[in-house]
């Protein structure tokens, strides 16, 4: 499906202390009543950062309700509010819990289980500070823990009793040294993330993860987000300055 798309500029401008609010509501709205009128059983969805999920995650836990577990693969657990931080995408699933905005919680007709939510992969200490996640005291499955067995995020899984899950895979979550297309991995910061010698996770590891989830339980929803590739931007930009090739 396709969503219109607001083409506004925002300039950081703030409503409630969200940048680009209405915009957002807006695009969230269009997208669920496309959901809610083609009635799908699964959905992909492929970013766009995390924000993009709001939809189609409201939607299935509309429609499987306690059936659906949420996996949120991602080195950020994106559940702050906008007294901690600004942009939409680091508080989606805050959304999807019933907290932060409550106009934007409106949107969500069933709010998510906090018992039928996983994380896996999140890395740094101060991602865990936002209130919403010390509230629930989520569980988190750490890279190096699945690195070599699938077994951990199954067992918490098993656990919450539902039968379909819902995965949001951040590409963030992954090695830069061995994927950098992604939306850190900005070339004038690249240096600095790779020195501070995160664990994150191989692209193997989070492959056999899925494989594993999907072999036991059935997968209804699958999001893959923050795909930014720098190198294909900055070999444009090159190209475009070279003789023969530059835009006139």
């Amino acid at each position: 499906m396709e969503v219109p798309i607001s083409t506004d500029p925002t300039n950081d401008e703030k409503e409630e202390g969200i940048v680009a609010k209405k915009q957002i509501i807006k695009q969230t709205s269009l997208a669920l009543n496309i959901l809610h009128e083609r009635n799908p059983d699964r959905v992909v969805v492929l970013g766009g950062d995390c924000s993009v999920e709001l939809a189609p995650f409201a939607y299935l836990t509309e429609k499987y309700k306690e059936e659906l577990a949420i996996l949120w693969i991602d080195a950020h657990p994106d559940i702050k509010t906008a007294e901690l931080y600004p942009h939409y995408h680091a508080m989606v699933l805050a959304t999807l819990l019933g907290e932060g905005d409550p106009n934007l919680a409106s949107l969500v007709p069933r709010k998510v289980n906090p018992s039928n939510l996983l994380f896996a992969g999140i890395n740094d200490e101060k991602e865990k500070a936002p209130s919403v996640y010390e509230k629930y005291k989520f569980p988190n499955v750490s890279s190096e823990e699945f690195a070599s067995s699938s077994e951990n995020v199954l067992a918490a899984l098993r656990a919450t009793g539902a039968s379909r899950i819902a995965v949001h895979f951040d590409l963030d979550v992954l090695d830069l040294r061995e994927f950098r297309s992604q939306g850190i991995a900005k070339p004038e910061r690249y240096g600095e993330y790779v020195s501070k010698g995160l664990k994150r996770s191989s692209i193997q590891s989070v492959t056999r993860l899925i494989q594993d989830v999907s072999n036991e339980f059935d997968i209804v929803g699958l999001g893959i987000t923050e795909h930014l590739p720098w190198d294909a931007l900055t070999l444009s930009n090159m190209l475009n300055n070279l003789p023969l090739l530059k835009k006139h």
